[in-house]
């Protein structure tokens, strides 16, 4: 017993070491892994199986390539992103490729050492990514030469994001850097508290007009002027409730997504909400439907992957629920992804799910890896391009049958 006590106040202390400290992919992970070290039963849920059926779509896999180790089993923010043309990846152990669009044939590549931990973010003539030891480095978009390197506070868990020459960085102590684009220097940074437990990861900045949109891990929203860093507004999302930290747990590592002046954030567990752009004042809640993985927005629907793996289509003018798709529950699914009449996720064993953006049904599959995918899907055009943790990268295209 008195072994089974160490080993729980490990635990409490591992968790405690920072604001962003790794909780496992929901409340049902932190339960059982408790219970586990207490003696007790393991009362994690089992992804559901995937069941056969017949598919609605010809999936064709354009291409695929390995990129080196990819995620390395780490929690990272590594993802493909496009630029000109070129797919543009990056590895944990340094390497970050740009490969062609239409065949995947290599463009060029640049080897370093450095761990890549969060992007890259894609700017007029940079290529920035950061890492886990408080580094941002910058390298050309054209040739992938490193043109700068900048210390932050802490590791970053954010895709960088560029915009009119700056680069913002969230660091996983709560601070949010600008860095010029040219070459890497400070230009402000905002400092906000977190809290002692939240889970791993940070969601990146999203950029309105003139103002960066923030959400931090104890519930609220606050904008910051792109310029200089002044706060324009702030306003509370989620509330936490419960009694133990695991319950108050409320972060908002979801990236927020915005259209038409309305944004759109969702909680860990406190829900999702629409929040005016100008003023952040909020427009609705949906305290039903709670996201850390992300969500996309097509002309007139809000698409979700809650804590459990359902995805959701929401009304973006009031929240309402229209459909969710469970039968992929508990699998880990990735962000959702909106595009023509689909909705793409990929989950833990490597599959890509392609849903029924009318009603959520499925509509065909495919395996990318034996690896999980966390990286959310990209759509270009008609192409979908999928980063799995082990490096793996394809891009496909779908015909309808």
């Amino acid at each position: 017993m008195q072994k089974q006590i160490i080993r729980l106040l490990m635990l409490i202390s591992l968790l405690s070491l920072n604001a962003c400290t790794a909780l496992d992919a929901g409340k049902e992970f932190v339960t059982g892994a408790f219970d586990s070290m207490l003696g007790g039963e393991d009362n994690t849920e089992p992804p559901t199986e995937l069941m056969d059926y017949e598919s609605k779509i010809e999936i064709s896999e354009l291409w695929d390539e390995s990129i080196g180790v990819g995620s390395d089993e780490h929690f990272l923010k590594l993802v493909a992103t496009v630029s000109y043309g070129k797919v543009i990846v990056a590895d944990r152990e340094g390497l970050l490729e740009a490969r062609d669009l239409k065949n995947g044939d290599l463009v060029w590549e640049t080897d370093s050492d450095y761990s890549f931990s969060a992007g890259p973010g894609i700017g007029l003539e940079h290529v920035v990514l950061g890492t886990s030891h408080a580094q941002v480095v910058g390298f050309d978009l054209e040739t992938g030469e490193q043109k700068w390197q900048s210390k932050v506070s802490s590791e970053v868990l954010a895709v960088p994001v560029i915009a009119k020459g700056i680069v913002l960085i969230r660091t996983i102590d709560g601070k949010v850097t600008a860095l010029s684009e040219e070459d890497g220097k400070q230009l402000w940074q905002f400092e906000r508290n977190v809290p002692a437990l939240s889970i791993r990861g940070t969601s990146k900045p999203v950029l309105v007009h003139d103002n960066v949109i923030i959400a931090y891990a104890n519930g609220k929203l606050v904008a910051l002027r792109l310029i200089d860093g002044k706060e324009m507004w702030e306003t509370s999302i989620a509330i936490p409730t419960g009694r133990s930290e695991v319950e108050r747990l409320v972060d908002l590592d979801a990236d927020p997504v915005e259209t038409d002046g309305v944004i759109f954030v969702s909680s860990y567990q406190g829900g999702s909400s629409a929040v005016l752009e100008i003023d952040g004042d909020v427009l609705w809640r949906n305290e039903d439907v709670s996201s850390f993985s992300g969500m996309s927005v097509d002309w007139q629907y809000l698409y979700l992957t809650d804590s459990k793996s359902d995805v959701w289509q929401l009304d973006q003018r009031n929240g309402a629920s229209l459909w969710k798709q469970d039968k992929l529950r508990y699998r880990r699914l990735t962000a959702p992804v909106a595009y023509e009449d689909y909705v793409i996720a990929a989950d833990f064993e490597g599959y890509v799910h392609w849903l029924s953006k009318s009603d959520g049904s499925q509509l065909g599959r495919v395996q990318i890896a034996d690896a999980p995918v966390e990286a959310k899907p990209l759509v270009i055009n008609d192409r979908v391009i999928v980063y799995a943790k082990d490096g793996s990268l394809a891009v496909y295209q779908v015909k309808k049958k």
